[in-house]
């Protein structure tokens, strides 16, 4: 069973519709038994960061989280999921993250041409060995909906990076966790097959 964890961020929906396509029948919930009983668990998210620690706390959540990767379940933030995985954030500064990462999450700077936030198709640069992008070919085109981008301090945790003003650690793995800051519920054949390589860990 694949647990969505439900902190009213806004693409529980999105991430459970792509999952069933799959044939997967996961549970969206936020009741501490059933996330600690799954078999692998995905923290999606779309919102700010302030917000969203705000409504984990307010259903104690984080508790739920931490023991769930220190149990060993496989575990996947998606978007502003990969954000909380870090100690904080420069979209809300004093607010603390999960800190179960090290990493910073920085604002994506300003450059000429670019709009922010940044939304659209990026291809990324794959790690040959990183778990959820086995059979994904290095260029691969994922979609992103992001203003804050993740700089991992160990790089070696960096399963796929893209560039977009800046070089923007676009996965990470590092055990049974893994997140990425695009959404591939939303990117297409690509986003399938990674959520597919998430589901057979």
């Amino acid at each position: 069973m694949i647990a969505i964890i439900d902190y009213d961020a806004g693409n529980l929906r999105s991430v459970e519709k792509a999952l069933l396509s799959l044939g997967e029948t996961p549970v969206i919930t936020r009741d501490r038994k059933t996330i600690l009983k799954a078999d692998k668990v995905i923290l999606p998210g779309v919102g700010s960061f302030g917000d969203a620690m705000g409504k984990l706390k307010q259903y104690d959540l984080v508790d739920v989280i931490c023991e769930t990767v220190d149990q060993g379940t496989p575990f996947l933030g998606i978007c502003l999921g990969l954000q909380l995985l870090f100690a904080g954030s420069e979209e809300r500064h004093g607010a603390a993250g999960l800190g179960i990462l090290p990493g910073k999450i920085l604002k994506i700077p300003e450059h000429p041409g670019l709009k922010i936030p940044h939304m659209g198709w990026n291809s990324l640069k794959i790690r040959p060995e990183a778990k959820l992008f086995h059979g994904i070919e290095d260029g691969a085109y994922v979609y992103f909906v992001h203003s804050y981008y993740l700089k991992a301090e160990d790089e070696s945790v960096v399963a796929a990076s893209t560039e977009y003003s800046t070089i923007i650690h676009a996965s990470v793995e590092r055990g049974n966790v893994f997140a990425c800051q695009f959404h591939p519920e939303k990117s297409g054949k690509v986003g399938l097959a990674i959520l597919k390589n998430f589901i057979g860990l």
